[in-house]
């Protein structure tokens, strides 16, 4: 991965091979990131997404073995005690454009993934929901 620092946070280019979700979870514990919002495209395989299934209160996940473009990630990054909990949606599309969506477990990069990082300066937390069973942010 290579990144650049800008004035209100990070554009970072992943490298084919990178697991995504591990690349910005490394980054986000070195970088000392506080919290924050982060967008991206690129491209990707082996692409974990997943639907939440708000009665059952569990992910429906659908695993994309095949090369996808990521037409879009969009998500934050909070805390849950010490570790940082990125929450990202992402749409992707196949060669013939049908498009496929939901929260982004896992991918593996292929040609590129270039994401920008726009930081707070307030460390967003989350916590337990007993409702849900999903670890919210807590904005208190």
């Amino acid at each position: 991965m290579q990144y650049l620092k800008i004035r209100d946070g990070y554009v970072l280019k992943l490298e084919t091979g990178e697991e995504i979700i591990t690349i910005l979870k490394d980054f986000i514990i070195d970088k000392k990131i506080k919290s924050g919002f982060l967008t991206g495209i690129g491209a990707g395989k082996e692409i974990t997404l997943g639907y939440f299934d708000y009665p059952k209160k569990n992910y429906h996940k659908r695993f994309f073995p095949e090369e996808f473009e990521f037409a879009a990630l969009i998500g934050n990054i909070a805390w849950l005690e010490t570790d940082p909990i990125i929450h990202v949606h992402a749409t992707i599309s196949p060669e013939n454009f049908v498009s496929y969506s939901g929260h982004l477990f896992s991918g593996i990069v292929t040609a590129t993934c270039e994401i920008m990082i726009t930081t707070l300066d307030k460390k967003l937390k989350r916590h337990p929901d007993i409702k849900t069973r999903l670890n919210l942010l807590d904005l208190q």
